[in-house]
């Protein structure tokens, strides 16, 4: 009888001792989320700005002495830049050109300074984007360019290759990738194959920096 007391007081104890920190089974770490830091991201169907990396399109060989050719860029100085981890769930949702769009005052003036204006009137250059933010472009440098107001086909125009080519993509008829080297490449020719560039003109706000 005795020995049955002493076997129960040390089950007992060592029951109590195993719910204590001295015989306590520590649990396994939790995997975390990972983080979406400096990566694109939606919230709640909003475009949130996405990381501000580059990735330029074809060799950019000068930062200076670039002339506007008519309605096109200096190949040399602005031959596109884009955001590499930019969706096309992302530039097909409403307000992602808004919520990227970034060319302070000091970057235009590098983009004039880059093409040899120092002086200019109103209305006379535009700086815009060659590859336009609603198609997935960057603010780099490398493509933006004072694109001329009276040249024609002009930033009209090219506002209608802007609006087509976001639209092929939104509607699954292109690539992104392919949307951004036809306008790289030359977006006249882009805009003389459209059959009627009219359809195309929104009367949008430009998403341009005068």
């Amino acid at each position: 009888m005795r020995y049955l007391i002493v076997l129960l007081i040390i089950v007992g104890v060592t029951y109590y001792l195993y719910q204590t920190k001295y015989f306590s089974v520590s649990k396994a770490p939790q995997p975390q989320p990972k983080s979406n830091q400096g990566q694109p991201r939606l919230d709640r169907g909003q475009p949130s700005p996405i990381a501000e990396t580059n990735r330029i399109l074809g060799t950019q060989t000068k930062t200076s002495d670039c002339v506007v050719n008519g309605s096109l860029q200096d190949k040399a100085c602005t031959p596109g830049s884009i955001f590499p981890n930019a969706t096309k769930e992302q530039v097909c949702t409403p307000g992602y050109s808004k919520s990227v769009r970034n060319v302070p005052a000091d970057l235009k003036k590098r983009v004039y300074k880059e093409y040899g204006i120092t002086t200019h009137q109103p209305g006379e250059y535009e700086v815009d984007h060659l590859i336009s933010l609603e198609i997935g472009g960057s603010n780099d440098l490398a493509n933006l360019w004072p694109e001329a107001g009276e040249s024609r086909p002009g930033f009209h125009e090219k506002d209608q290759v802007e609006n087509y080519l976001h639209t092929q993509v939104c509607k699954g008829n292109m690539t992104l990738q392919q949307a951004q080297e036809a306008i790289a490449n030359n977006w006249l020719d882009v805009y003389n194959s459209i059959s009627d560039p009219a359809q195309y003109d929104f009367n949008t706000p430009r998403n341009r920096h005068e």
